[in-house]
């Protein structure tokens, strides 16, 4: 299946898509899909329902184009990771970091994406799209176990599933302008998780 297409660009005074979008997935987080109308994201934007549906053709385009932000850019990162240079160790840590710049990024999106339990077609997509992202990055661990550089008496999906799920526990506690950078988190998320994984 195609990528979900983001909302057509439409120019109109006021709110853009951009800003329509990122009222949307506000309350997407807050409410709920299902529990969130056209009519509460208009009400948020201070603007009325039929400005709103200049910029989209329904709510469900809004959730694919979230969906869409959250998993275009871990896509990119994880097949960048593949064929770039360096041992699969060395690419499997900076996919690692790179996540954690990408969950930042685009939090919003990502916790939305975390979310979703595949209740339409969309987030049925959007789930596919993520396993994908997850079989690729148990491969690069499944390389870098076989070049000897991690050890190989754990399981390489689970240490994925492990690895990913400190990066996607940010979306609980980790906020932008807070106390801690974003380089701090990689560096201590990274350091944290590749010392326990080199082998003794």
């Amino acid at each position: 299946m195609s990528t979900p297409a983001a909302p057509a660009r439409r120019g109109r005074p006021g709110h853009d898509q951009a800003a329509v979008l990122a009222a949307a997935i506000d309350l997407f987080n807050r409410k709920g899909f299902d529990a969130t109308s056209v009519g509460d994201i208009a009400g948020a934007l201070g603007v009325t329902k039929s400005a709103v549906y200049h910029h989209i053709d329904s709510k469900d385009q809004l959730l694919a184009a979230a969906l869409d932000e959250a998993l275009t850019e871990l896509e990119a990162t994880v097949a960048q990771a593949r064929t770039a240079s360096g041992t699969a160790y060395e690419r499997l840590r900076d996919v690692v970091r790179r996540s954690v710049e990408v969950l930042v990024a685009h939090q919003p999106a990502v916790t939305l994406l975390l979310r979703v339990h595949g209740n339409s077609e969309t987030e049925r997509e959007a789930l596919r799209r993520r396993r994908a992202i997850d079989r690729r990055l148990a491969a690069l661990v499944r390389d870098a176990i076989d070049a000897g550089d991690l050890r190989s008496d754990l399981e390489p999906d689970l240490v994925s599933r492990l690895l990913f799920g400190m990066v996607n526990s940010l979306v609980e506690w980790y906020r932008l302008g807070g106390p801690v950078s974003v380089e701090q988190v990689a560096d201590t998320l990274t350091v944290t998780a590749f010392e326990g994984l080199t082998p003794r």
